[in-house]
């Protein structure tokens, strides 16, 4: 008995997926290749969240205290990662648009008009929010396909497994024998595509869980920000700074 189980049985994962039938095999390439697209959204989005965790980190200490704008732009190009950057540069060129366009021939290198100044900041704070949203909605980049590998992985390999043990049943049917022999290799054959399922899945799963976090944390510090933000092109404004500033062509991007 034993020597008809070790001659039907293999302890090989490889041995059994080469022993397994084309429709198993297809869906254990299915199954590897949702894998490998989980695996390696979860490195590269895991590396850009960490960066930017820290880039916002250093950015937030160098812009406190008194700072021209020009000293702000070039703080932010340092921190290109961090989203806050972005909004930094964004909101700031709005700004010097908005001072430029609003006050005309009253501009005498600060702002005198209580009515202009509502509306310049009013613009600026749009602008900012606008590139706060932007920001935002690319921290869950590609995260979707962690959710969908996570949910729909088990039931591929399910499938795989379901078809491997109605190709064993029929070998047993047409061979005309029910022994452990004969059964267990064809069911041990198909449970491999669940173990494959399962093995995309659960990275995929803890994974989602993991970067959603940290992206929503990343998430709430730019609605945080933006406020302080409107503090600072509030500052800027009032002191006149943006009228000294230069406004060069590609400086800014959002």
């Amino acid at each position: 008995m034993l020597l008809a189980a070790s001659s039907g049985l293999h302890a090989d994962p490889l041995r059994l997926i080469a022993d397994s039938g084309p429709v198993a095999q297809l869906v254990l390439l299915i199954l590897l290749g949702f894998s490998v697209l989980s695996w390696a959204v979860i490195f590269e989005r895991y590396r850009a969240l960490r960066r930017a965790d820290s880039d916002s980190d250093l950015l937030m200490r160098e812009i406190t205290g008194d700072r021209r704008l020009t000293q702000l732009q070039e703080i932010a190009g340092r921190y290109a990662s961090s989203p806050l950057a972005a909004i930094l540069l964004a909101g700031f060129r709005e700004t010097i648009s908005a001072v430029n366009e609003g006050l005309g021939p009253q501009r005498s290198g600060a702002v005198t008009s209580e009515q202009a100044r509502e509306r310049i900041l009013l613009r600026v704070r749009r602008r900012a929010e606008e590139a706060a949203s932007l920001q935002a909605d690319g921290l869950d980049r590609n995260l979707g396909l962690l959710a969908t590998t996570g949910t729909v992985t088990p039931f591929i390999g399910l499938f795989g497994t379901v078809w491997g043990i109605m190709d064993a049943f029929q070998g047993i049917g047409i061979a005309g024998s029910a022994s452990l022999a004969a059964v267990a290799p064809g069911i041990s054959e198909s449970l491999v595509a669940t173990a494959a399922g399962l093995a995309a899945a659960i990275p995929a799963v803890v994974g989602y869980n993991l970067l959603l976090a940290r992206a929503r944390r990343l998430g709430a510090r730019i609605d945080r920000f933006v406020p302080q933000f409107m503090t600072l092109a509030e500052g800027q404004i009032e002191s006149g700074r943006t009228a000294a500033a230069p406004l060069e062509a590609g400086t800014f991007r959002s």
